[in-house]
This record gives C-alpha cells, sequence and structure tokens, in this order.
C-alpha cells in the first residue's frame, strides 16, 4: 500500500428537510492513496457533491473525521481549511467558473498569485501544457468550451496541488471533447503525481480510474471493473 492522501472515518451529513431529516452521507469509510486517479459515480442526489465539499472542508460532516494529508480538517478550523484549498487542492467544476473578465492566463495567474507567488512565468506553461500556447490573452466568452475547461485544469495545476478534485469535469462538453478533457487531466495528473478524484456519470471515465466507487444513497461501494460498474 502507498501512501494516505484523503481518509474519512465514519462520515456522516445530515441535512434538516422540511421537519424530514435527510441524510446526504451515511457512514462513509475511505482511504485513498498519494497519486491515485479514482472516479465516484453515482445518480444525481445520490451524495457525489456533497462528499466532494466534505473532503474540500467546504462544508462540515455531522458525524466522523476527515484527514487530508494527514491533517484533521476539524481541528484545522475555518482559516486553516481556507489555507488548505489555497495551498494544496485545485478544482474543476462542470461549468468551468472562469472569470469574464480576466483573460486565460489572468485567471490561471490569480490560483497562483492567492498562494503568494508574484511570477507569472508557472501560469503561461501551465497553459502551454494544456494546448493553449497562443491563447493566453483571450477573455472566456472567445474560447470553446473544451479550451474554457483547459483554462479552467490549468488554473487547478498550476499551483501543483497535492489533490484535484473534479466535479462533473466534462458535464458541459459534447463527448468527443470530453474524452479529449478527461485525457489530458489523467494524463497531467498522473506526471505531476497528484491525486485526482473526479465526481462523474459518464461511464467512459471508468476507463481512466485507478479506483471506481459508486455512491448509493449515501454511501461509497467500491468496484472492480468498467464491467460491474455498467450493471
Amino acid at each position: 500500500m502507498g501512501e494516505s492522501i484523503i481518509r474519512t472515518y465514519g462520515l456522516w451529513k445530515r441535512y434538516e428537510v422540511q421537519g424530514h431529516d435527510g441524510a446526504a452521507i451515511r457512514g462513509v469509510d475511505l482511504d485513498i492513496q498519494r497519486g491515485q486517479i479514482v472516479v465516484l459515480f453515482g445518480k444525481s442526489g445520490s451524495g457525489k457533491t456533497t462528499y466532494l465539499n466534505l473532503i474540500a472542508g467546504l462544508d462540515m460532516p455531522t458525524k466522523g473525521r476527515i484527514e487530508i494529508d494527514g491533517q484533521d480538517l476539524a481541528v484545522l478550523g475555518e482559516a486553516g481549511r481556507t489555507l488548505l484549498r489555497r495551498n494544496k487542492l485545485g478544482f474543476v467544476f462542470q461549468f468551468f467558473n472562469l472569470l469574464p473578465t480576466l483573460t486565460a492566463l489572468e485567471n490561471v495567474y490569480l490560483a497562483l498569485e492567492l498562494t503568494g507567488v508574484a511570477d507569472a512565468k508557472p501560469a503561461l506553461e501551465t497553459l502551454a501544457l494544456v494546448d493553449l500556447r497562443g491563447k493566453e490573452n483571450r477573455y472566456p466568452h472567445e474560447l470553446s468550451g473544451g479550451e474554457q475547461q483547459r483554462v479552467a485544469i490549468a488554473r487547478a495545476l498550476v499551483k501543483k496541488p497535492s489533490i484535484i478534485l473534479a466535479d462533473e469535469p466534462t458535464g458541459n462538453l459534447d463527448s468527443a471533447t470530453g474524452t479529449q478533457i478527461l485525457a489530458l487531466l489523467v494524463e497531467t495528473c498522473r506526471a505531476a503525481g497528484t491525486t485526482l478524484i473526479m465526481v462523474s456519470h459518464a461511464l467512459n471515465t471508468c476507463e481512466y480510474a485507478d479506483r471506481i466507487l459508486r455512491m448509493t444513497d449515501g454511501r461509497i461501494v467500491e468496484v472492480s471493473t468498467c464491467e460491474a460498474l455498467a450493471h
């Protein structure tokens, strides 16, 4: 076994919905190793995004413990969790979440600036890495969906995070572009030794994964193969 980078112990998240007690996450124990590519499948509303938000420290569990790189998120406190997100976590979303008034380069550089780096060179290099050389000064509206998602991947990668959390990264793209983006994301994470957790409902995503997890009603089960997932 390698070294653990994400561990969750007996994780529960409950929401009060109109007097009805809804548990989004039900007692999840999970151990993810450094550098693993993990895909988390599940129907809409199964708790996938809630689980990502808990790992990111954007939401706190009702019960249980989360350790990121050996640090207990509850012990870190709000300021510590913000620093962890800024320095160790990269995020890729379905809807790109680029700032429309900033160029591709500025969007990527901003993530770097927040970590205290005053040099734009890594931002330029990361854009080249995702095949956007020559498009650094374009604004999001001047880029295709696939190019916008490449900018978003560059933004996540530029600070060399230990972990990238990707929530439906190909959900807003046509299937050919989606496959390209998926291959790019996995390839760059493997090359950098970055742990990648992708939430998806696109079945072909499982072909890129070291581990396939399925979430049903707030519980996570490990699936051995892509074929087993389809059944």
